[in-house]
């Protein structure tokens, strides 16, 4: 092999060599900013690490809805039937937040298993449902409101 030949080959392999690093890189750091949807049974059946940010999707439990006095603090309960988490959330609620409606919740369990969301979000008609609520709702044996 000639030492040219041999300089190239060798540049090639730092080349791939810093590609497949910076690949690896960028693709872990990618991993840790998603936000993944888990309804309050998926969550139920894995062990979800406090501070972990997600997006928390399903029904506000009837007669769950405890509006602090500060006026701002809300405390409610979001179910998919067979499980339930409780939510607290501060800030003003959407218009269209209710009882018995679906809504995702984004935010992160804290260290005694209360999931505080940083955002809440609410359906914007009769019948509508975010797709990943109704898919969650249809795993647990649950009818979707307007079908």
């Amino acid at each position: 092999m000639t030492p040219t030949r041999k300089r190239r080959l060798i540049a090639i392999v730092l080349i791939l060599a810093g590609v497949g690093v910076a690949s690896t890189i960028a693709f872990y750091s990618l991993q840790q900013n998603l936000l993944y949807f888990q309804s309050p049974s998926e969550i139920a059946e894995i062990a979800m690490p406090a501070g972990r940010q997600f997006r928390l999707g399903g029904l506000v439990k009837p007669g769950s809805v405890d509006r602090q006095e500060d006026g701002l603090s809300t405390h409610f309960v979001v179910t998919d039937g067979p499980a339930e988490i409780d939510v607290q959330y501060v800030g003003t609620l959407p218009d269209l937040f209710r009882e018995g409606q679906g809504v995702i919740a984004r935010g992160a369990l804290n260290d005694e298993g209360m999931f505080m969301a940083t955002e809440v979000l609410a359906k914007h008609d009769e019948n509508y449902m975010p797709p990943e609520v109704a898919d969650a709702l249809e795993k647990t044996g649950h009818t979707v409101k307007g079908e």
